[in-house]
């Protein structure tokens, strides 16, 4: 989906037991829905996905007392009869009611609930319903910056180089700072064709980068599956959305067609999604009667929901994780290893454990609440931790290198942080710029000839434009190509398989 609004990682509803899984969402929870998980926004997008049956879960119960008797907003109500007896000027009556909300929201110091007004309520809504374009991202509001959670598969953040942790600071040359991941994404996202120009920071990096994104149609299909050496299939699941079982269940039937010993299932940079598909996939790993999940509201005992269904996977099984790896990814990572005994492996899930309930109030404008946490199998609550993995790979450090700037021109003479880091990725994309010191010499120049005679550009041995956007390319594919995390998961299979 493109980008859809989502404080947070996913945005759903009490789940349903296991015997009734099916979900009928009304078309705002439906936008809420897909609008919180992936995120495809235009900044990055939000699916915030909201599970449920046709009916939502009350957010904001009726008053059992008039406003008169609520004796805990007399101060509001006497503020805001001050304010409108003796303010020097008109007040709008509606952006200050408005305000106040969003106040009571910010106060909360949650993340993942949000307040849209009537206005920002509808534009979202239409223009989530009227197509699934954007960059393809899900974004995250944190200590009044954005934050990148997980960029889709095969999506254009993906493709200019977006990362988890990425903050954004402008949109278009506008500050984005103290807004929300709503408000974010109504600038971030929009019609094919277009381009959005993010400032990036990333890491420890001093200045942000420009990078100018062409949005597109967003994926949807979620689940990617490849048969790798010695019979060892690779399954990705990109986001838990509504058709995602079925589609994992096409590639399994199609891996053990092709004769499936071992399973790599892999959650990296998965920003989540719909509860109930997480409850279902889940299911397929974790023997019957035991736990998946807990589901735990306010004031009330956890809900355990345990495994019932028929279909099991049963080849040996790793599972892929990271720091993209949120919501209801970490119900399944938290479900294979605490009760299916499967080894994870990468570095520490993002750390969502909480579930967001969309209200729909009389105007039309929208709030979105956090309403309960959700609990591994074991009990434990990963909010703001993520989960460990079982075994630690990290990324290779080039895989974190600051993004280039095109614009900028690097050539002999020119020393500076950003050379360094050009030279870094020449070197690991096999250019040989000599001495990594942050020096544009002669060794670094024929380094950029080099690759330009291989991009088929002109060989002048200055970095900029398609030159810079080349190397970029280059630096991708080997991170893709050369993924430690999936042949440590091989290794991993190939002696159970042996075993």
């Amino acid at each position: 989906m493109d980008e859809k609004v989502n404080s947070g990682v996913e945005e759903e509803q009490k789940p349903q037991p296991p015997a009734k899984r099916y979900i009928k969402l009304k078309p705002f929870s439906f936008v809420m829905l897909v609008f919180g998980l992936v995120l495809a926004t235009a900044a990055v997008t939000f699916f915030a996905l909201t599970t449920g049956e046709d009916k939502v879960v009350d957010v904001v119960s009726p008053p059992k007392a008039s406003s008169v008797e609520r004796k805990e907003f007399q101060k509001l109500y006497d503020a805001y009869d001050e304010m409108k007896a003796n303010y020097y000027d008109e007040i709008d009556e509606t952006a200050i009611i408005d305000g106040a909300i969003n106040g009571m929201i910010d106060a909360l110091g949650d993340p993942y609930s949000d307040y849209l007004n009537e206005k920002e309520a509808r534009q979202l809504n239409e223009s989530i319903s009227s197509s699934f374009e954007g960059i393809g991202a899900e974004i995250q509001e944190k200590n009044g910056y954005i934050n990148v959670v997980s960029p889709i598969k095969n999506s254009p953040a993906e493709r200019a180089g977006i990362l988890p942790n990425d903050m954004i600071i402008a949109v278009d040359g506008v500050s984005i700072q103290g807004m929300s991941s709503s408000e974010a994404v109504l600038l971030i996202r929009g019609e094919k064709g277009t381009t959005v120009t993010l400032s990036i920071k990333r890491g420890e990096a001093v200045e942000p980068v420009d990078v100018k994104i062409v949005r597109d149609v967003i994926p949807l299909e979620t689940v990617y599956a490849e048969m790798l050496d010695d019979g060892i299939a690779h399954i990705h699941i990109t986001s838990f959305s509504e058709g995602t079982t079925k589609e994992l269940l096409s590639a399994l039937d199609d891996m053990e067609a092709k004769g499936m010993k071992a399973l790599v299932i892999d959650v990296r940079q998965n920003p989540g999604g719909m509860l109930n598909t997480a409850i279902e996939i889940s299911d397929l790993f974790v023997e019957n009667g035991k736990n998946i999940f807990q589901f735990e509201e306010k004031g009330k005992k956890p809900e355990v929901f345990v495994a019932n269904s028929n279909r099991k996977i049963t080849v040996p099984v790793a599972a892929l994780i990271d720091d993209g790896s949120a919501s209801a990814s970490e119900i399944l990572a938290g479900a294979l290893t605490e009760s299916a005994n499967i080894p994870l492996i990468g570095i520490q899930t993002f750390g969502k454990g909480t579930v967001q309930t969309p209200k729909d109030l009389a105007d039309g404008s929208n709030l979105k609440l956090t309403t309960a946490k959700w609990l591994t199998p074991n009990g434990n609550w990963i909010h703001k931790k993520g989960i460990a993995p079982d075994i630690e790979v990290p990324y290779p450090p080039y895989a974190m290198l600051p993004f280039l700037d095109p614009s900028m021109e690097m050539k002999e003479g020119m020393l500076s942080p950003s050379v360094k880091a050009a030279e870094e990725m020449l070197d690991a994309v096999g250019y040989e710029p000599g001495e990594v010191d942050g020096l544009f010499d002669e060794k670094t120049e024929r380094a950029v000839k080099k690759l330009q005679e291989d991009l088929a550009l002109e060989t002048t041995g200055i970095l900029l434009g398609d030159t810079t956007y080349g190397l970029m390319e280059k630096l991708r594919e080997k991170i893709q190509e050369d993924d430690p995390q999936l042949l440590k998961a091989k290794e991993v299979l190939l002696e159970k398989i042996g075993e």
